[in-house]
């Protein structure tokens, strides 16, 4: 067997129909039949965010997920923070520099390098594996000199995953 989900349920039954049926309905049960039948979708009901005893230096970001997280949902959820983090630690998230959000793009806008070069640098500093634990994940930061614009930027990847 590869499925390693379908051999954790059957373990030793095999051999033993009696067993294996009785186990399957428990886990039927357990997981309710939703998901045996339908595939798993986004929702377009927007997700609450907190913000409790929140410090950028140290902090941990908080995940709830609408059921456990397969293989898939881990990779992907992995995948985004750890290109949230990359952007963060290349200075990404930096107000103090965005010579563009603010402009009309109609035109041919204009990027003055040597001003960005005197905006004063902003980086994440450090972050953790996003952990998981039944349908909750974390992730511990430090923002190190980077503004509240990463926490935008991850809201936002976040809110459209959450959609898809």
């Amino acid at each position: 067997m590869d499925d390693d989900e379908l051999r954790a349920i059957l373990g030793d039954s095999i051999g033993n129909p009696d067993l294996m049926k009785q186990r399957i309905q428990e886990r039927v049960r357990k997981k309710g039949r939703a998901q045996f039948n339908k595939s798993n979708t986004g929702s377009i009901v927007a997700f609450k965010v907190s913000f409790r005893d929140f410090k950028p230096l140290n902090s941990f970001i908080w995940f709830e997920l609408f059921g456990e997280p397969t293989d898939r949902d881990v990779d992907l959820l992995g995948g985004v923070i750890q290109a949230w983090y990359v952007m963060g630690r290349l200075g990404a998230y930096n107000s103090s520099n965005l010579q563009l959000a603010n402009s009309m793009l109609d035109y041919d806008p204009s990027y003055d390098s040597d001003q960005a070069s005197g905006v004063m640098p902003s980086s994440f500093h450090d972050i953790s594996d996003v952990e998981f634990q039944d349908n909750w994940g974390r992730v511990w930061v430090d923002l190190g000199t980077s503004d509240y614009l990463g926490l935008d930027v991850l809201l936002n990847c976040l809110t459209q995953l959450s959609s898809e």
